[in-house]
């Protein structure tokens, strides 16, 4: 139904095959979400989920208007209201339209959820997330660059040496690899196999890594 799903990262850990082979792979738990509504753009149809459900002595902090918006659906608040696309045929007619005349009655929205049953053991899948922050770095660790000799004589060492140009163009080009701020930025490691799925504990095992720190926010995409 869901082609992309959201969760937490855990970490990382090794497993066993049925082949005895040892796997590195990341834990991500997947707590069930829960469908809104269904909206339809011009060019396509996307359901909005929400994704991870608020603690009952936290459900003061919620503004308002989310308050209020997660009462009309009939379910609990979330932390987080996503847009996701669908699966092409997917029977969502329990679901409010996001686009009803004004007017109309809205007929009530049964809470439905979906987690980690939605993969299956041996499928591939995309996974997005954000990198770790590592501050403001050098161009040596930032790009991977070499460095001049430490032996004597030289002076630049870890320097980036000349950025300029000759009098024309008389300026830097965009893009030019350079000291910054590294990572905290978007990343996708694709086609990641999904080792096991542990439905009690809500885990799916992705063999190999995934961006970010423990705990971040991470989105599963279906690879097909």
């Amino acid at each position: 139904m869901l082609k992309e799903i959201f969760g937490k990262k855990v970490g990382m850990t090794q497993v066993f095959t049925a082949e005895g082979d040892m796997v590195g792979v990341t834990l991500v738990e997947v707590e069930p979400v829960c469908l809104l509504e269904k909206h339809d753009y011009p060019t396509k149809s996307v359901v909005r989920i929400g994704v991870f459900p608020v603690a009952e002595k936290r459900a003061g902090k919620v503004s308002k208007p989310v308050a209020g918006y997660f009462k009309k659906m009939g379910v609990k608040p979330y932390k987080h209201i996503r847009e996701v696309p669908i699966d092409k045929g997917a029977d969502l007619s329990f679901l409010t339209s996001a686009e009803a005349k004004e007017g109309e009655e809205k007929k009530e929205v049964p809470s439905r959820e979906v987690g980690v049953e939605m993969f299956k053991e041996g499928e591939l899948v995309h996974v997005r997330a954000k990198t770790k922050g590592r501050g403001f770095a050098g161009g040596m660790k930032r790009h991977g660059w070499s460095g001049q000799p430490a032996s004597h004589g030289h002076m630049t060492h870890r320097r980036i040496g000349s950025a300029g140009s000759n009098t024309y163009p008389g300026r830097s080009f965009r893009g030019l690899r350079m000291p910054g701020h590294m990572g905290d930025k978007p990343l996708t490691i694709r086609n990641l196999k999904v080792i096991k799925i542990d439905a009690d504990k809500k885990l799916l095992f992705l063999k190999g890594s995934v961006p970010g720190a423990r705990g971040s926010f991470v989105n599963i995409q279906k690879a097909v």
